[in-house]
């Protein structure tokens, strides 16, 4: 009989996928402003045009103040996170996406639905960084490249709600109730995760890091339990391998955001996140989609044709995020990631050649404008297939518990300023050099991926604890890289032990692989971490 895995049941998988509903709401508000800009409503209630200066400035500000918020809100919800627990963060971030989308509604004047997009900013921020936190800490080893990407799928799932929201209120003849019932779209999702969630449970990392051993073990159990484990030792496993490596960690001091960036113990991971993360933007993904009603006015494409057309666009990347999420745990983070960016900027160029040449009035080519188009959906094809979910994923595991909220928020903030620099800069850059802009997108990303590709460090099939000994971490309890028989001894042991808080590591230090970063690994071990891509993605 072999040894025994920890693995996610249908609890497990529900609550993921419950508390994605925060993943919803950080998509479906990142996207509506491109549908909003797509209804002549908005530019008439605030009396001015999207094509003249003001209005390129306003609407680069609304993108802008959004993401530049977001930024704010990665940078400060380790706070939330680490003093009131993942689950009380998760309901007062809700409250706060509640309250900005209803300024945004109710708005009577640009300056306060500004206001309003700031402050939503702030709010999707505080839940890009959660949600992968919490569900990463939730996830077994195993399938949690599946499980994390459930945010990656979700948030794609929502850009497509956007665009189909945006498509059929184009109908609605009233003007005033346009664009108002869009934004009011916004308070639907996070109003159901609130009301949601006081039945999901709280994070057992964050629970055993903060003294309830037990209930930790006891939401480990409940989430791992399943017809092949009758006494949970997968779950008590993963328990003890927590218990220990937060015990050696204890006694590490507990440095902020910024100091992190130069502790020596964690800048490469900071660095890697943050990189990843505006890597990934860098591929103009998200000035493809708030853009591309607009666009697409341009190739000659008008009336509700472009905000049906970015619906189904949104609704094809929420399908191949999916299909990220089944892949990454075979493929690989890095391999996929690198067939995603690299088809990208083939893609991308593409666009940018046509739209040179057939995004004008003056030369109208309907041949050259449909295979934009179709060139357009091929690059989020590839974007879903390879970057969406798994940039998340592999920024949620990098980091050690006691410091994973102050990671991911960093990382994650990557994603907000450079959406920050691209979109606000988009609204003034197209309407002054056009489809030249494109190729800022073309030209980072194409500098950015070598990086990746030769130095990222491969993390699939690790548990979070194990992932540490990529960067050189002490790991209290090595389990993946034991043998067969050293595994069914120690889960024999695990089993027979009442109160696993008490558990003896030293009894069973024969049975592990204790203190072991890659640099002291036996040479099994370091060819087991190779196979898995320690090096690089090959």
């Amino acid at each position: 009989m072999g040894h025994v895995r920890a693995k996610a049941n249908k609890y497990n998988f529900a609550v993921a996928f419950f508390v994605a509903l925060g993943s919803f709401t950080y998509g479906f508000n990142s996207a509506i402003i491109g549908s909003v800009i797509g209804l002549p409503s908005f530019f008439s209630y605030f009396n001015f045009k999207a094509t003249s200066e003001y209005g390129g400035h306003i609407i680069g500000a609304s993108n802008g103040l959004y993401a530049g918020a977001g930024c704010i809100g990665c940078w400060t919800v380790f706070w939330l996170l680490d003093t009131l627990g993942r689950k009380r963060a998760i309901q007062v971030i809700t409250v706060l996406c509640i309250v900005s989308a209803v300024i945004q509604t109710a708005s009577v004047h640009i300056a306060m639905f500004l206001v309003g997009r700031f402050l939503n900013g702030i709010g999707v921020g505080f839940m890009n960084c959660t949600i992968p936190t919490y569900i990463s800490e939730i996830s077994p080893p195993a399938q949690r490249g599946r499980i994390v990407g459930s945010h990656g799928f979700i948030i794609c799932a929502a850009y497509g709600a956007a665009g189909w929201a945006g498509f059929g209120i184009y109908y609605e003849t009233d003007p005033a109730i346009q664009w108002r019932l869009l934004c009011a779209l916004q308070i639907v999702v996070p109003l159901l995760l609130l009301v949601g969630s006081p039945w999901i449970p709280e994070s057992p990392r964050w629970l055993i890091n903060n003294g309830h051993d037990q209930k930790g073990l006891e939401v480990l159990e409940k989430l791992h339990a399943n017809s092949d484990d009758p006494q949970h030792v997968g779950a008590k496993e993963e328990f003890v391998q927590i218990q220990t490596q937060l015990a050696l960690e204890r006694g590490s001091p507990s440095p902020n955001m910024f100091q992190l960036i130069f502790d020596r113990r964690y800048r490469k991971r900071m660095f890697y996140g943050f990189y990843l993360q505006a890597m990934c933007q860098s591929t103009g993904v998200l000035v493809v989609a708030n853009y591309m009603v607009l666009e697409l006015n341009n190739l000659g494409v008008t009336g509700s044709m472009p905000l049906l057309l970015l619906a189904v666009y949104n609704s094809w990347a929420a399908i191949l995020n999916y299909v990220n999420a089944l892949l990454i745990d075979r493929i690989g983070r890095i391999r996929i990631i690198t067939i995603g960016i690299s088809g990208c900027i083939v893609c991308l160029s593409i666009v940018t050649a046509l739209n040179s040449r057939y995004g004008t009035a003056d030369n109208p080519n309907k041949a050259g404008q449909a295979v934009a188009v179709l060139f357009m959906f091929l690059f989020v094809t590839f974007y879903g297939f390879g970057i969406d979910v798994s940039s998340y994923v592999y920024c949620s595991e990098i980091f050690p518990t006691h410091i994973r909220s102050k990671g991911v928020g960093w990382s994650v903030s990557g994603l907000f300023l450079m959406t920050t620099i691209y979109t606000t800069a988009a609204g003034p850059a197209f309407n002054t050099i056009g489809w030249r802009f494109y190729l800022v997108f073309i030209v980072v990303t194409t500098l950015m991926l070598p990086y990746v590709v030769l130095c990222f460090s491969e993390t699939k099939g690790l548990s979070l604890e194990e992932v540490g000994a990529l960067f050189g971490d002490e790991v209290a309890m090595d389990v993946s890289h034991l043998s067969e028989k050293e595994r069914e001894e120690l889960d024999a042991n695990i089993a027979k032990t009442t109160d696993l808080t008490t558990f003896d590591l030293e009894k069973n230090r024969h049975h592990v692989n204790t203190g072991s970063p890659i640099s002291k690994m036996s040479g099994t071990d370091i060819e087991h971490i190779e196979e898995v891509g320690a090096g690089g993605p090959f």
